[in-house]
């Protein structure tokens, strides 16, 4: 699920600031701490190949973020795809995996044990010594 910042609806709107917020976006029911991320990924990069193994072949952490910069395409489990670009606020849920299309820079927001357990996994996928 991805939207654009134009479409988020406006909250407050005085001469000071500009609120929006959009609400439902996601579930974080039944998750403890948050990890905060900044991903850098250069443009053809699929993360595809370092995700098998885990379920479905798929990153089973659910994301919430930001496109600072580019554009990827996230694929799902169900065959689905989107395109988040510059300026995209989006939620990922589990199952997806991701390609940049451009050299894009993104901001995440991830349950902390989830997403620690894909990254170790890519780690391990890559032959990298991690904690």
């Amino acid at each position: 699920m991805k939207i654009a910042k134009e479409d988020v609806p406006v909250r407050i709107d005085s001469p000071a600031a500009i609120a929006r917020q959009k609400r439902d976006f996601g579930d974080s029911t039944g998750y403890g701490k948050m990890a905060g991320e900044f991903f850098t990924l250069s443009k053809g990069t699929d993360i595809s190949p370092l995700l098998e193994g885990l379920e479905d072949n798929m990153c089973q952490s659910p994301h919430w973020g930001y496109v600072l910069n580019g554009n990827i395409t996230v694929r799902y489990t169900n065959k689905t795809e989107e395109n988040n670009v510059t300026g995209d606020l989006f939620y990922w849920p589990p199952g997806h995996t991701v390609i940049a299309n451009e050299d894009s820079n993104i901001i995440l927001f991830s349950p902390q044990d989830e997403h620690c357990h894909v990254v170790d996994h890519i780690l391990d996928k890559m032959g990298v010594h991690h904690e």
